[in-house]
């Protein structure tokens, strides 16, 4: 009876490893797209509209000046941290 009860958990516990690991935890903060030294909070820059879409990723910025930069070369910091662009988006598009 104890060894099918330690079997039992043992595969319930590989079971719910498993599902953890094929599902990955959306990021709090990334690096601002232009100045990539600064981090940022992405629902604190979601709240400012502090981002721009691009090729179907979204990039943040740390402050006012960034989005400029963004806009004028997109491809330059395209490179830079960026996470999908979520579905229905009402954001600034580069």
């Amino acid at each position: 009876m104890i060894k099918y009860l330690v079997t039992a958990g043992l595969a319930l516990g590989i079971a719910s490893s498993a599902t953890a690991q094929g599902k990955k935890a959306a990021p709090e903060s990334v690096h601002c797209a232009v100045m990539t030294s600064n981090a940022v909070n992405i629902k604190s820059a979601t709240a400012k509209n502090m981002f721009a879409d691009y090729k179907g990723r979204r990039y943040f910025f740390c402050c006012g000046g960034c989005p400029a930069a963004f806009k004028k070369d997109p491809a330059k910091y395209a490179k830079s941290e960026s996470i999908p662009t979520p579905k229905a988006s009402k954001g600034k598009k580069a």
